[in-house]
């Protein structure tokens, strides 16, 4: 890869970051916190909170397999999403480059940022060739988005050819790997070590049924995360999160049993989804979800709708025509969800 000077912004590599008051004293013992212009009634929601929440990450360290000083934390995956932008993309000037179909926000966040986004499409099996990504990069290429199991259409993608990008380019590879936990193939972010210009997402909202505290994590190494702490706001992360986070990471044998519950409804759901009359064809999933073809996916989602029943529509993603995005739920979910295309279909 290049020097990491030359791949982030210069005004963000200059940048002397805000130093909060609970930065200055870190390493030493206090009990009078007098420093930060905080109330002194109603502890412990009176302080403010580890602006690198030191703690959560030895516990995610335990859990992750990861050391806690390649690990970056953000309000949801979308703020590590979008702090790669504005850590290392020049606007107007750099571009990125990224498979297509795949998660939105990647594009999103690349308009917000005036930054070019290359989308370069899989083939027919949801499957992308490193050679086609290579050949879209060029000298101003800061950042390839590659999300594996890929979202909207569920699969992993070739180990081998992330690899291939991975070792070839000369910025930053960002591996999206939200929906990993449901999936056989071992996680690229053990791999961290061996490739300095690979970043790994990851997120609480998935496999650890915790969405609603928006946490994402990002791995990296750790000159990376310096960057994005250099330019995160002071507190991203709140008080509530990190604790409610601390206490979920703990049970963590509970989100095993989660999973496996979840990938045993996912094959039931699969099959018996291949046998609504509806169904044009089930795709290979390694996620909470999988993509179906149906005869009509925007009758069908109406009709859902009006059941109370929110699946979603993909229809107008490249690549996923008369699809529809189906989320594993619990028994009765499903059932439900069976039992309404069922009728549809009378």
């Amino acid at each position: 890869m290049k020097p990491l000077k030359e791949l982030t912004r210069p005004n963000i590599w200059n940048l002397a970051p805000y130093s909060s008051a609970r930065d200055e004293y870190s390493g030493h013992e206090a009990h009078v916190f007098l420093d930060a212009n905080e109330s002194p009634y109603n502890a412990p929601m009176n302080r403010y909170p580890d602006p690198l929440q030191r703690e959560l990450k030895e516990e995610i360290a335990t859990v992750k397999g990861i050391p806690a000083d390649y690990t970056f934390l953000g309000n949801g995956s979308d703020e590590a999403i979008d702090l790669l932008y504005r850590c290392f993309c020049r606007p107007g000037i750099d571009n990125v480059v990224a498979i297509e179909p795949t998660y939105g926000m990647y594009r999103v966040c690349a308009d917000v940022n005036d930054v070019e986004y290359r989308p370069v499409l899989l083939d027919d099996h949801y499957q992308m060739q490193a050679d086609r990504l290579l050949a879209a990069c060029d000298d101003n290429t800061k950042l390839v988005w590659i999300c594996s199991p890929n979202n909207p259409t569920g699969n992993d993608i070739d180990r081998e050819q992330v690899l291939r990008v991975i070792k070839a380019f000369q910025g930053l590879v960002v591996v999206d790997e939200a929906y990993s936990d449901f999936s056989r193939q071992r996680p690229l972010r053990f791999e961290l070590p061996q490739h300095p210009n690979l970043v790994v997402l990851n997120t609480m909202s998935k496999a650890w049924a915790s969405a609603a505290i928006r946490l994402g994590m990002a791995f990296a190494a750790p000159a990376i995360i310096n960057i994005f702490n250099k330019v995160k706001y002071p507190y991203n992360i709140n008080l509530l999160t990190q604790q409610q986070a601390m206490q979920t990471l703990k049970a963590r044998f509970d989100i095993d049993a989660w999973v496996q519950l979840i990938l045993q409804e996912r094959a039931q759901m699969m099959g018996a989804f291949r046998q609504l009359p509806i169904c044009r064809e089930v795709f290979p999933s390694d996620a909470n979800f999988f993509l179906a073809r149906v005869t009509d996916a925007q009758a069908i989602y109406d009709y859902l709708v009006q059941q109370g029943i929110i699946v979603r529509n993909r229809n107008r993603v490249k690549l996923c025509q008369e699809c529809l995005r189906i989320t594993v739920g619990t028994r009765a979910e499903n059932t439900e969800l069976l039992s309404a295309l069922r009728k549809f279909a009378e």
